[in-house]
């Protein structure tokens, strides 16, 4: 079986290393090249490259985005080539994902690709795959800000960008997530999501409700209070004691706009 390779580096050295070092594999073919996290999204989308030999540190879109802005089914086996220090070398080791630390040694580098080998002989790069994904999730939850939502349903996992989320309702300690019309459900509580999330985007209108300024379409007035629309038709109850940030964005809605 010939295994066919895609690498991704922003600087040409680091290419023209891993190319160097696979140059006398005969079961393994260079496909492609990228030079940065656009470009592998869509060469890994375009060649479907059995392996990738990922750059993690890239300006725009680092490794890691790449891996999120990709399906499941459109993951390959990942190889990360890193400059990352010992201490953040455990969260790769623990989740078994390989890893090359640069500057590449020949020795390091045969090691690498006798694991790759075993891992397609061994019928276990489905596997490989799910322990990338679990590896980003605990990267998502590490996070100070939270800029995406990972979503687990079944052997799926999907990555929801936050400012795309339109509402968050509470439901004991699971949320439901809704984006243009979706439902999505993950297990949180809403006062820590509402500590990570961005206060300029996202605001509490009720003790069970967040909604993204962002995504308000209509703002309806009752003797009850307000009820907003979302662009995708979420109904979100505004309480008395949330009403400042929504009387606030009557008043000025322009700071709120991007």
């Amino acid at each position: 079986m010939t295994l066919r390779i895609l690498i991704v580096d922003d600087e040409p050295l680091g290419l023209a290393g891993v190319r160097s070092l696979l140059a006398d594999e005969p079961d393994m073919e260079v496909v492609g090249e990228a030079r940065n996290g656009q470009e592998a999204v869509a060469r890994i989308r375009g060649l479907r490259p059995d392996v990738v030999f990922l750059d993690v540190q890239m300006p725009g879109m680092d490794g890691f985005e790449v891996l999120e802005e990709l399906g499941t089914e459109e993951l390959p086996l990942v190889v990360f080539v890193t400059a990352f220090d010992r201490y953040s070398l455990q969260a790769f080791e623990v989740h078994a994902v390989d890893y090359l630390l640069k500057p590449l040694t020949r020795h390091r580098f045969a090691e690498t690709l006798r694991h790759v080998r075993r891992t397609f002989e061994g019928r276990e790069a489905k596997a490989a795959q799910q322990r990338v994904l679990a590896f980003l999730e605990g990267l998502e939850q590490q996070r100070e800000r939270l800029d995406r939502f990972v979503v687990r349903s079944g052997d799926r996992i999907q990555f929801l960008r936050a400012r795309e989320v339109e509402a968050i309702e509470a439901t004991g300690n699971y949320m439901h997530l809704y984006r243009g019309g979706e439902s999505h459900m993950i297990r949180e509580t809403l006062g820590a999501l509402e500590q990570r999330l961005d206060p300029a985007c996202f605001v509490r209108t009720h003790r069970s409700w967040i909604v993204n300024l962002e995504a308000i379409q209509e703002l309806r007035v009752s003797e009850g209070g307000y009820t907003l629309v979302t662009r995708g038709g979420t109904r979100v109850p505004v309480s008395k004691g949330h009403r400042e940030p929504i009387d606030a964005l009557l008043k000025d809605p322009l700071p709120h706009r991007r």
